[in-house]
């Protein structure tokens, strides 16, 4: 196994948890941790969110002494507002700054942020230097897509951005192997991952995109030659994703976890939401993380469609209680 390094920072296992938005804060994030995750990044943050003081930004940027080594990711449109932003989230204590250029959202591209700055690569390269200026000592990540559309097997902005941004000091560069036009349809192409490390093959580089397993991650390590890759899709609703990747990457067998441990982590990863906002938003959250949880569950219909119509604690608990085995679990 190559090691992973993204600047000073040494990652001991080469699959980490992606930005994931609605999914990766910091409750998700220490369960991931506490699961074999070794990097992790935060979902998505607006620029000006993290400058704007409030509610919001004090959930987005929360931190944990056990959630390091931690990227903050942040997307906008003026290179001087990310500026600002970067060395917020420096003064916060993130390890690194990641800059989204990937998101295919129609309302995020329409402001021309996230994966519109594929279509704009002076835009980009500007956004790059101005960060890695005003934060010298965190290293700054990219997100990127293979291309904004089209099929060709190198399009021109691709590189364009990817070899200015390490010219300008970039210290990784992620790349989701589908356009930013497919979004999430049809096939991310591994082979686009490959080209990509065979031009840049001194470089730090993640692949994503179609890694839904463990074993898809190991996959994509052995046919592209990335040096890590980033679990997203994937590893929602199964935080123990990272374990079962150190399990196959071992020559092990993969851990399933039994109901009663599954219905154990949902338990904490809901007194962990109620920590980290309050038991009416703790709510809310593990109501919509419930229904990734149902994955892993042999009866996930049945019990998805218990979950839709709940909405108090105590109907919560009854169906988690009723399809994970009954053990009475702390109130948060």
């Amino acid at each position: 196994m190559k090691p992973l390094r993204i600047g000073a920072i040494a990652v001991d296992f080469p699959v980490v948890l992606a930005g994931l938005a609605g999914y990766s804060d910091l409750p998700y994030r220490l369960l991931c941790r506490s699961l074999g995750a070794p990097y992790c990044c935060t979902e998505a943050m607006l620029d000006r969110q993290v400058l704007l003081e409030g509610k919001l930004r004090k959930r987005l940027v929360r931190l944990d002494p056990a959630d390091h080594p931690v990227a903050g990711q942040i997307m906008g449109v003026e290179p001087e507002t990310m500026a600002e932003a970067a060395r917020a989230l420096d003064r916060m204590g993130f390890d690194a700054i990641d800059l989204n250029f990937a998101c295919p959202v129609r309302k995020v591209v329409s402001h021309k942020r996230g994966g519109a700055l594929m279509n704009d690569p002076d835009r980009a390269l500007a956004t790059v230097r101005a960060v890695v200026a005003a934060v010298p000592s965190r290293p700054v990540t990219l997100k990127l897509r293979r291309a904004f559309k089209g099929d060709g097997p190198t399009p021109g902005d691709f590189s364009t951005v990817a070899r200015g941004a390490f010219e300008a000091g970039a210290a990784a560069i992620a790349v989701h192997a589908r356009t930013v036009e497919q979004k999430y349809t049809g096939r991310a192409d591994w082979s686009f991952l490959a080209a990509v490390k065979r031009e840049f093959p001194d470089r730090t580089i993640l692949g994503s995109g179609d890694v839904m397993t463990p074993a898809d991650a190991l996959r994509m390590l052995a046919e592209t030659g990335v040096d890590g890759v980033l679990a997203a899709r994937g590893a929602i609703g199964n935080p123990w994703f990272f374990a079962q990747a150190r399990d196959l990457m071992a020559g092990r067998a993969p851990r399933q976890p039994g109901l009663d441990e599954q219905r154990d982590v949902i338990y904490r990863h809901y007194r962990l939401a109620c920590e980290a906002t309050d038991p009416r938003r703790g709510l809310k959250l593990l109501r919509h993380f419930s229904l990734q949880y149902a994955k892993m569950h042999p009866r996930r219909t049945d019990l998805r469609n218990a979950l839709v119509p709940v909405r108090t604690e105590e109907e919560w608990r009854a169906v988690i209680d009723a399809f994970y085995l009954y053990t009475p679990a702390p109130m948060c």
